[in-house]
């Protein structure tokens, strides 16, 4: 058979066997080759890879448990609350963090190490669970012909583990890039969970203004992939804004992210901690204080002004 005529007939068979499926994030429905079962087996079955390909884990089982209670508290209250969520922190110096289908977050020591607070750990979760919600990566997935074809046989003959390469289908997906609507969408959809979640919002305004700073002086992996909407920070405030949040009822966690996550990194790669100080105890999360930090100085070095209590989380100091 000529091989125009077969790639007619893979490309009418794909287009007949497509099927649709409901975004929970904005009800609309989207091309999807695979069910959702087959989402939660290809994460299981790339996990191990993507550890085995990013430096594997970051040995601390107490910042892991840390992490995973932030990212199980804003999970629990997802339009997919009933997935298995995993969340794991790599020991790769990359600014970055990345959803396998299925629930499975990975956020790197190189973005760990430039979060302040447990509301920006709590944003950049709360990002990649919308994606994981929306399912974002198997419908990048779906758009490209190969890995379409790929996942619609995997899914007719429901035994993905047997017709999937792990290695080479963990690439795909740690290279595939969002649309900027797919952002947005993440953007708002985390918003909402982290507030849901009892965390301060403006954690999310200040990382994604984090990450287009240190874009200026060099690339950072987090926004390769997740390409950053127009305007931005601008939309995220006044979403903020017109929602008109108690924020003093809302987490900020600058001394929960500190001892749980910045000192013990410094004590584990840095080696500049008093090595005779206890660590912070295993799974350490104190309760959400009843009110922000203290104010602090934000803006351009030649124009600052005091932030008043209550309207936007601490950076540096608390």
């Amino acid at each position: 058979m000529p091989k125009k005529s077969m790639l007619l007939i893979l490309t009418v068979a794909s287009c007949l066997s497509a099927g649709c499926a409901v975004n929970p994030l904005t009800g609309d429905k989207e091309l999807m080759f695979s069910p959702l079962r087959q989402d939660i087996e290809i994460g299981r079955l790339c996990a191990p890879e993507v550890e085995k390909q990013m430096d594997g884990r970051i040995k601390d089982d107490s910042l892991q448990s840390y992490i995973d209670t932030v990212g199980q508290r804003i999970a629990r209250i997802s339009h997919r609350s009933g997935l298995d969520y995993h969340f794991l922190a790599l020991n790769h110096k990359s600014v970055n963090a990345f959803a396998l289908p299925g629930g499975y977050i990975f956020i790197t020591r190189g973005m760990l190490e430039k979060l302040q607070t447990e509301a920006q750990l709590a944003a950049i979760l709360a990002h990649e669970i919308a994606h994981v919600v929306a399912r974002d990566a198997a419908n990048r997935m779906s758009n490209q012909s190969a890995m379409g074809l790929l996942l619609m046989g995997a899914a007719s003959a429901g035994a993905p583990g047997e017709l999937i390469n792990a290695a080479y289908v963990t690439q795909e997906i740690l290279s595939l890039k969002y649309s900027r609507e797919d952002e947005r969408q993440a953007d708002m959809g985390g918003l909402r969970y982290m507030v849901r979640a009892g965390y301060n919002p403006y954690g999310m305004v200040e990382t994604m203004q984090m990450l287009e700073t240190l874009q200026y002086d060099e690339p950072v992996e987090f926004l390769s992939t997740h390409p950053s909407p127009y305007n931005r920070v601008s939309y995220l405030t006044r979403t903020i804004q017109r929602r008109d949040l108690d924020l003093s009822a809302l987490k900020v966690g600058c001394e929960d992210y500190q001892h749980a996550v910045l000192d013990r990194l410094t004590r584990i790669f840095h080696k500049t901690l008093d090595p005779r100080a206890p660590l912070p105890p295993a799974g350490f999360l104190a309760p959400c204080p009843p009110a922000l930090s203290p104010p602090f100085r934000t803006g351009s070095q030649a124009s600052q002004k005091t932030v008043k209590r209550g309207t936007i989380p601490c950076r540096a100091s608390c």
